[in-house]
């Protein structure tokens, strides 16, 4: 009689962590699909944004052709390789910030109805983009400890469960906290 009440139990238990893990795993993966949103809608921006920057600075070739560059090894990055995408959002993101310094260059590119547009939009994105990786973070977090503490690492590894890469900066200069001097 011991035996069942313990067996059940038991099940009761593996069933509870079981779930739990499906849970976590769950909403990691909701959450990584808020980012490729963002990261879709802001790649869908670019081409526009070229446009734009191309009738006004023609000889800044290289800087756009680099941003379309990026922004094609990004979209190419395959699904789930979350440290890829992340350094290769990475390298747009600085790539895009070049593309917005040249406005200071030409006054008629920062005055561009269009331009201005664009900028305020990929602004917008920016901050959902941002939301939606603290999202995931969070969410991949709660997995990762599921998967490693006692007990749910006993079951994660028989079922399958992995941790989550964090999407995360990979540039050490954007982590550096800016010098101010007066």
């Amino acid at each position: 009689m011991y035996y069942i009440i313990a067996a059940v139990v038991v099940v009761a238990i593996i069933i509870f962590l079981y779930n739990g893990l499906v849970r976590a795993r769950q909403m990691a993966e909701e959450a990584w699909s808020g980012i490729d949103v963002q990261l879709k809608r802001r790649a869908d921006l670019i081409p526009n944004l070229i446009e734009t920057v191309k009738g006004y600075a023609a000889h800044e070739k290289t800087t756009l052709e680099q941003v379309v560059e990026l922004r094609n090894r990004a979209q190419g990055v395959p699904q789930g390789d979350v440290a890829a995408r992340s350094a290769a959002e990475g390298m747009l993101s600085q790539a895009l910030g070049k593309v917005f310094a040249l406005a200071e260059a030409y006054p008629d590119l920062k005055a561009n109805q269009n331009f201005m547009e664009l900028q305020r939009s990929l602004e917008g994105i920016e901050g959902e983009l941002q939301m939606a990786r603290r999202y995931y973070n969070g969410s991949a977090r709660e997995l990762n400890i599921k998967v490693e503490s006692f007990p749910g690492n006993l079951i994660a590894g028989p079922f399958g469960f992995r941790k989550k890469d964090y999407f995360e900066i990979e540039n050490p200069a954007d982590r550096a906290v800016p010098t101010v001097k007066f």
